[in-house]
């Protein structure tokens, strides 16, 4: 009895060592966004002052109606998701396509293809970022536009996608695809009415990696968009914090309203996400 009790009380030990552990680093993640938060929220004064404070003596949520008097957040959000929503439904359906073939289709070549697939993931963006733009601009005459942003995205939805989605479907029993097949049904009907319910979660993972990088993705937007009235959300607050230098108030509000959307994004879908991370390559 006393070896068991000493067990328990060891493991509970272990167990209030382990939350403390992870309370510390969760605070510690959390301090950077905390502070943006409060420094949106005090006067350039207050900023400045030492040692800082780590709450402001006034919460001046006025400081956002500020910002939004130079900071078009609505119209970049806009146009941000002029390319993310078109990007994101496209990639993740080739991805799913894509990843449907590379598990359950026979065709020539396909271990090779697959193959080139994975090994372009070992590519820097940097190696391809200037003969995409000299294909976009000098051949097919685009410009100052939105597609060169989003069309890539119906070509797979990335490599890394396309191998999620792969690993997924070839955790599912091949025996549901055979009897499907009996029962009369084609390939692209396997993949709609069993598979694709099957992998619900791998999608929403898909869809929200492809939204977190084209959310952050501001060189690309640096290369392809010119226009002011065409600047997404990165790219304005990037022209923002250049502007407005010394306002630091602004700038922080800037950027809270800026990483907003993408929480709730993450939020709508993170069981899914987790649950997709947990269940890829798991046999079922």
């Amino acid at each position: 009895m006393n070896t068991l009790q000493s067990k328990q009380k060891l493991k509970r030990m272990f167990d209030i060592l382990t939350f403390g552990i992870l309370f510390v680093l969760g605070a510690l993640v959390l301090l950077p966004i905390w502070w943006m938060v409060r420094s949106s929220l005090m006067t350039n004064t207050e900023l400045y002052a030492f040692p800082p404070a780590f709450f402001p003596d006034k919460w001046l949520f006025s400081n956002y109606a500020a910002t939004l008097e130079f900071f078009p957040f609505f119209k970049y959000l806009g146009n941000t998701l002029t390319i993310i929503v078109p990007s994101v439904l496209g990639g993740t359906l080739t991805a799913t396509m894509g990843g449907y073939a590379f598990a359950r289709l026979r065709f020539k070549g396909k271990d090779f293809l697959f193959l080139l697939c994975v090994g372009s993931m070992l590519l820097p963006t940097m190696v391809t970022l200037l003969p995409l733009y000299i294909l976009w601009t000098r051949l097919l005459g685009v410009y100052d536009s939105y597609l060169p942003l989003v069309l890539p995205h119906f070509c797979g939805g990335g490599a890394f996608n396309i191998f999620l989605i792969r690993q997924f479907i070839k955790s599912i029993p091949r025996e549901l695809d055979e009897a499907a097949t009996i029962d009369g049904a084609g390939p692209l009907r396997v993949l709609a009415s069993i598979i694709v319910p099957a992998i619900r979660s791998a999608m929403i993972v898909v869809a929200l990696l492809l939204f977190i990088m084209l959310w952050n993705d501001l060189l690309q937007q640096i290369i392809y968009i010119n226009s002011l009235d065409k600047f997404t959300i990165a790219l304005g607050l990037s022209q923002f914090k250049g502007s407005l230098g010394t306002d630091w108030s602004m700038i922080m509000s800037a950027t809270c309203m800026s990483f907003v959307p993408g929480i709730l994004f993450y939020l709508v879908g993170q069981r899914y996400f987790i649950e997709g991370i947990v269940m890829t390559g798991m046999k079922q």
